[in-house]
């Protein structure tokens, strides 16, 4: 049984180190195309106390969300190719959700074209679910500035809460990401 602990807390600090550096990367994005966290964190609605901190409020965000929202955008895109079905596990709004938080995740804009194609669905359906998804305030489009063809779309504040509702409620099944499970510390 102790061996069993042992693995988990590993899993667990595995997990914590794959976060660590993907926070990283994103910083060292940040520093290379010249974006700021504050101006971030107050695109998609993060308290001004927490953007003086740079981070966001305790429990309410980690990196290892957005591993895990790859790795389910992933599986869905496995399960189509074994399956040989895109019929099968059509989920368009789940999909677009999945790639918006990544992409805010990794502070890059996402046009519709690109959210229709990231869907895996005809376009057409693709910009329903879009249309029925900012009906729901759960997404925002931005024209470009640069170029009044293209439009992008990104989590409205209340999309990107409920995505980390759903990522923490989610990693609770898998790992306990901030406090040690009882008996592991005593294994150590």
């Amino acid at each position: 049984m102790e061996k069993s602990d042992q693995s988990t807390c590993n899993r667990a600090k595995a997990i914590r180190l794959i976060g660590i550096a993907n926070e990283l990367l994103a910083m060292a994005r940040e520093l290379e195309i010249g974006s700021s966290v504050a101006t971030h964190l107050a695109d998609i609605g993060i308290p001004v106390e927490a953007r003086e901190s740079g981070r966001a409020p305790a429990g309410q965000d980690h990196p290892i969300w957005v591993e895990l929202a790859r790795q389910t955008y992933e599986d869905r895109r496995r399960r189509t190719k074994i399956f040989q079905s895109e019929d099968l596990f059509g989920e368009p709004a789940w999909d677009i959700l999945l790639d918006l938080f990544i992409a805010a995740k990794e502070r890059r804009r996402v046009s519709v074209t690109s959210a229709c194609i990231g869907s895996a669905v005809p376009s057409t359906t693709a910009l329903r679910w879009i249309t029925i998804l900012e009906k729901q305030s759960l997404l925002v489009r931005e024209a470009d500035p640069g170029d009044a063809r293209r439009v992008y779309v990104k989590l409205s504040a209340r999309g990107y809460a409920a995505m980390l509702e759903h990522f923490a409620s989610a990693s609770r099944s898998v790992v306990l990401l901030d406090a040690p499970r009882p008996g592991v510390l005593a294994a150590r």
